[in-house]
This record gives structure tokens, sequence and C-alpha cells, in this order.
């Protein structure tokens, strides 16, 4: 007999895929979902070889995902990989992802559509990554005894799992074969819990950022921009319109003088004009304005008007400032400290571990208001020995938390060897 919970879980699920199916006719995002859902039917299933399915939620789960993904590859030559998002921001982003034979969206989780998707791409072992819980597909996987791994999650004590009525979502864990998580709390949490198929393996984009790092020969217009007038050098990543305010009135009231290179989260025209305008579109350049020839006398604002860079620019910062704190959260912070760059951002920080352990160590500072940003950008900018203490927490932070990729893969071998 059907759980109570399981129905509730069936009956949400159907309601939210018939609102997006509802919204498709007027939102684009929407539209992209149940065109992807279709095509994922249409997807030919994999003939040759054993699969590993990869499932990540959207891009930046997707990230977490790839060193592992490289990883299997390098250590099973004879899987082909199948990713599934669930997001058209990460879908459309990385369709065409070349380490993967088949790329597809994931459809609604319905008890039929678990079947026919597990039945589609015949997964010899699957991975889903840190919180997109889709528990009819999960159920399904272990029924047909497929190894099923989660890693770089994060529980709360606030999460669903761990309320009083919370048992039927708590037995829903037993369908994985080992779940790996990023902290302390979270272990303590699911052992707690009597889940005891888990280990604390770190978070796995410390490790994608560190390559990408370590790939990364830099920018040359950005290089030139930096070193093309005196003042301190910030760089503002993923920003969205608070931080940019705060930003400027920080360049207006601080008398202090900066090179700033700012990275916006949304690079339409309309937005890029009222950056000009907010800053002085005297004193900016683009990007893609700019070349070898271009006269930047006179210019402390570049603006990246173009997307993939900023993983990559970093490494011209002396502070890095984490756009989106004023919004749905931080963005991450992991693509600047990885070069030993001190970090600041708004106050919506809280559920991301690594701003919560970069503040407590001191390499990085959350702020509400402005005045507290202009503390820490004072403190950080003003005094050298500030700069260099905190630049040497960020590069022992990252250090200590490289591995997490070869202590999942170590766990993942022993187990698909069994």
């Amino acid at each position: 007999m059907r759980h109570p919970a399981h129905t509730f879980y069936n009956i949400g699920i159907a309601l939210y895929g018939a609102g997006i199916g509802v919204a498709s006719a007027f939102n684009e995002k929407a539209r992209l979902m149940t065109s992807g859902w279709r095509k994922a039917w249409e997807t030919e299933t994999v003939r040759d070889g054993k699969v590993a399915w990869f499932h990540v939620s959207s891009l930046g789960e997707f990230e977490q995902a790839r060193p592992v993904i490289r990883r299997f590859r390098e250590e099973h030559g004879e899987y082909k990989v199948w990713v599934t998002f669930f997001s058209p921001s990460g879908y459309e982003v990385r369709k065409d992802y070349d380490e993967a034979e088949r790329v597809t969206y994931l459809p609604m989780d319905t008890p039929r559509n678990a079947r026919r998707l597990v039945e589609k791409i015949r997964p010899t072992v699957a991975f889903f990554v840190k919180y997109d819980f889709w528990f009819n597909m999960l159920r399904e996987l272990q029924k047909r005894g497929v190894p099923t791994f989660l890693f770089s999650a994060i529980f709360r004590e606030s999460q669903y799992f761990f309320k009083p009525y919370g048992g039927w979502f708590r037995r829903q864990l037993r369908c994985f074969s080992h779940i790996f998580v990023q902290n302390e709390e979270s272990l303590k949490l699911l052992k707690e819990s009597g889940v005891e198929w888990c280990s604390r393996a770190g978070d796995t984009r410390f490790d994608r950022v560190r390559e990408i790092a370590q790939r990364s020969d830099g920018d040359r217009k950005v290089e030139r921009f930096v070193e093309g007038g005196s003042g301190r050098r910030v760089v503002a990543g993923s920003s969205w319109e608070p931080d940019e305010e705060m930003l400027k009135r920080y360049m207006d009231e601080s008398g202090r003088e900066l090179r700033l290179v700012l990275a916006p989260h949304v690079i339409s025209e309309s937005h890029i004009e009222r950056i000009e305008r907010l800053m002085g579109k005297e004193v900016c350049v683009r990007y893609s304005q700019m070349d070898e020839e271009t006269d930047i006398t006179g210019k402390n604002v570049l603006i990246i008007d173009n997307i993939g860079l900023l993983s990559r620019i970093y490494r011209y910062a002396e502070v890095a400032y984490i756009g989106g704190g004023f919004g749905r959260g931080i963005h991450n912070i992991l693509e600047a400290i990885t070069y030993d760059v001190p970090v600041v951002f708004g106050p919506n920080h809280r559920k991301f571990q690594e701003a919560l352990d970069i503040i407590r160590l001191g390499g990085g500072v959350g702020y509400s208001r402005y005045e507290e940003l202009k503390e820490a950008m004072e403190r950080l900018l003003g005094d050298e020995k500030e700069r260099q203490k905190a630049s040497e927490v960020c590069r022992r932070y990252v250090a200590e938390n490289i591995g997490s990729t070869e202590r999942i893969m170590d766990t993942v071998n022993k187990l698909l060897e069994v």
C-alpha cells in the first residue's frame, strides 16, 4: 500500500508539471522545459557500453559534477555518460557538453516517467548532485539494483527529512548506495537519523575551480585595463543592481581610487546602459568594444558584457565583490578565493557553507548595511597587512578542501567492484 506521503508527493509533482505546462504558453523558461521533456523521450538510447547517469539541477550543480564526470571517464572508459538537467538555465548552456554522449532534460518525476526514463537511459550507475531529490526516479533505480550516489550534498535541520513528519522522506535516502556530504553538520544529522551509508567528502567545486585556475591564462584585455591606471583593483562578479549601487556609493564617498572590473549577472543592453548611467559613461569602457588601440585614459570601470570570463579574471583582483547577496543568494565565491583573493558579499549568504567558513576564518566579509561594506573595503584595500592575512586564509582554505573528487571515486570504485 502506498504511503500517504508518497501520494501527496505524486500529487504535488503532477500539479507542478501541469503548472509548467500552462505557463509555457507565455513564459520562455517554461516553454523550454516542456519542449525539452519531449526531446528527452525522442533521444536515442545508448546502444553500446555501460551508462553512467549524472543528474544535476542547473548550471551550478553541473559545475560540481564536472570533476567527477571527468574522473569517472578516465577510470571507466567502457562507460558512456548521460547527463540530465532540470533547469533550462543549465541545459541551454551545456547541452553540447563534449564529455557526455547524451545531454537531456529530466522529465517530471511521475511514477510512469520514472519507469520510462530509467528504461531509456538504462544506467549501470547513477549520480545525483547536492539536493535534487526525485523520489520516483530514485525508487526505480533501487528496484533495478542500480548503484546510486549523491555527492556534494548539504543537509540542514530545517529540511523535511528531519521533521516529525519526515519519516517517509528519510526512508527514501535508502535508495542511495552512498551519500557524500560537504560538512560535518550534514554528516551528524544523517547519522543521528539512522543514515549510516554516508561520509564527508567535501565540495567538488573546489576541485573544479582549482582546475580552471590552473588551466587559465587570464585575459589580455582585462590585464591591460587593470595595469592601465592607478587605483586598487576590485573585480565584482555576477553583480545585480543593489550590488552596483553599493559599489558606486563606495567609490563616491570613500575618495579611494579604484580600478573596477564589473561583470554583471545580466548582460542585456538595457542593463549595461543602466550601469553606464550609474557609474558615469565617461569613466566606463565595455569589454566588447575594447582592443589594443582603445584609449582607456580616464576610464576606471571595465564592464564585462559577455559570459565565460569571470572564473579567470578574479586573478586580477586585490579584493573581489561577489554579487547576489541582496537577491536569492550570493554567487560562487570559490572562483575568487582560489586565486587567494579576499571576498566581500551581501547578506543573503547563510545557506552557503563556504561563505560562512570564509567569514569565520577571516578571509571574507558578509555585510548588510553600506557602513559595513565601507568598513570591510577600507580594511582590505587600505591595510596591506590585513589584505595579505585574508589572502593567506583563502589560500589555506582552498588547499585544505581540495580532493573531494578523489574521495568520492575511491568509495564509488570499491562499491562498483562488489
